[in-house]
């Protein structure tokens, strides 16, 4: 017979990779009990899932819950090519551009005017720090010449998986994250000119699930290129994060992308020094790459209309070089050092300064 009860506690199982429940993706196609003895037939997106083993061990400690459960059969079949067609229309919904305007989660580019100042680290970190304020959240890679988000993260050589058009990717710390550098082998480069750009942009925007996100973090390329350009033409709505150094000539470049931004419609958040200074024991601080270029891109920006103000100062940090050597993030494991603090008081100012949600849908 057909348990209701058993029925709704697999039914309730997450999928890991489209995050979603199984009873929302259609995946129960039995659930029935007899004689103590529970009997669950599961269809799974394509043969080989890689999540087959964790999602067959969630099913079974779900039914266990079950009042009458003494054990638990499950079999595991594979969806039809209709079946995943309704199941990636169900998940993808109307929308082809998911972080485009309208959108409910907050998408924060962070930016530079030129490359080495330190741009994929705030990212990254910056994520960190959002997810453990609780918020969910997901990283975009769109940095193609110069991708370094998988490194970051510890998870360099993870591969996304595929359900038809659909990509689940790979997770760090628990944020989905998606890079081009998941789609190239070792040091092949990325030669591609614009209009590659677009298109690849515009799938990620499209084809890659990261679930339900209240934020997304997109790390940018530097400079005011193709990239920079198709983004900010295709997510109008992002807030725009703008990464320099100390040094006058970085600051100097900084604010050509800072204008860019705001040409293209993109919110200035404000800007983050990175590289600031090298606290020393006796308390000082060595500035080994000048001083001042925060304070000056962001009066160079503003305007009466459009203030703009540095948000963060990140110290120069041997523990945050290390950690994104070895793929750990300082925000995740030295929460006590001076950048990974930095860190968590750019994350409390950027949330700080999000529109208001109230009596508005979640859905």
């Amino acid at each position: 017979m057909t348990s209701s009860a058993l029925l709704d506690a697999v039914g309730a199982v997450v999928d890991p990779e489209l995050r979603r429940t199984l009873g929302e993706l259609g995946m129960v196609r039995a659930a029935t009990m007899e004689a103590g003895i529970a009997r669950i037939g599961l269809a799974l997106t394509i043969a080989g899932c890689p999540a087959a083993d964790r999602i067959e061990r969630d099913v079974r400690a779900a039914a266990q819950t079950v009042e009458g459960v003494a054990s638990v059969e499950v079999e595991i079949g594979t969806m039809s090519a209709e079946e995943r067609a309704a199941l990636i229309a169900r998940v993808r919904g109307t929308r082809t551009n998911r972080f485009g305007p309208g959108t409910l989660t907050r998408v924060i580019a962070v930016g530079s005017g030129k490359g080495g100042v330190g741009k994929s680290t705030v990212a990254a970190n910056l994520a960190i720090a959002f997810s453990r304020r609780g918020l969910k959240v997901g990283i975009m890679d769109l940095d193609v010449h110069g991708f370094s988000i998988p490194g970051l993260l510890g998870i360099a050589g993870a591969r996304p998986n595929r359900v038809d058009a659909l990509v689940m990717p790979p997770e760090a710390y628990g944020i989905p994250a998606i890079s081009i550098g998941m789609f190239v082998e070792g040091d092949e480069p990325v030669s591609w000119r614009g209009p590659m750009l677009h298109r690849t942009i515009e799938q990620f925007l499209s084809d890659v699930w990261f679930g339900e996100l209240d934020v997304l973090v997109v790390d940018l390329p530097p400079g005011t290129g193709d990239a920079a350009i198709s983004f900010g033409q295709l997510v109008p709505n992002a807030e725009f994060l703008l990464v320099t150094t100390p040094q006058p000539a970085a600051a100097e470049v900084a604010v050509r992308a800072g204008l860019l931004a705001r040409r293209l419609g993109q919110r200035l958040l404000g800007v983050v020094e990175n590289m600031s200074g090298l606290p020393q024991p006796d308390g000082s601080v060595m500035e080994l790459f000048g001083a001042g270029g925060g304070s000056a891109t962001a009066e160079r920006l503003a305007t009466p209309e459009d203030p703009v103000r540095v948000l963060a100062s990140i110290p120069i940090s041997i523990a945050l070089r290390a950690g994104g050597d070895a793929g750990t993030p300082i925000a995740m494991t030295e929460p006590g050092d001076p950048a990974a603090v930095a860190f968590r008081e750019l994350a409390d100012a950027v949330i700080a300064a999000g529109p208001s949600r109230a009596g508005r849908p979640l859905i």
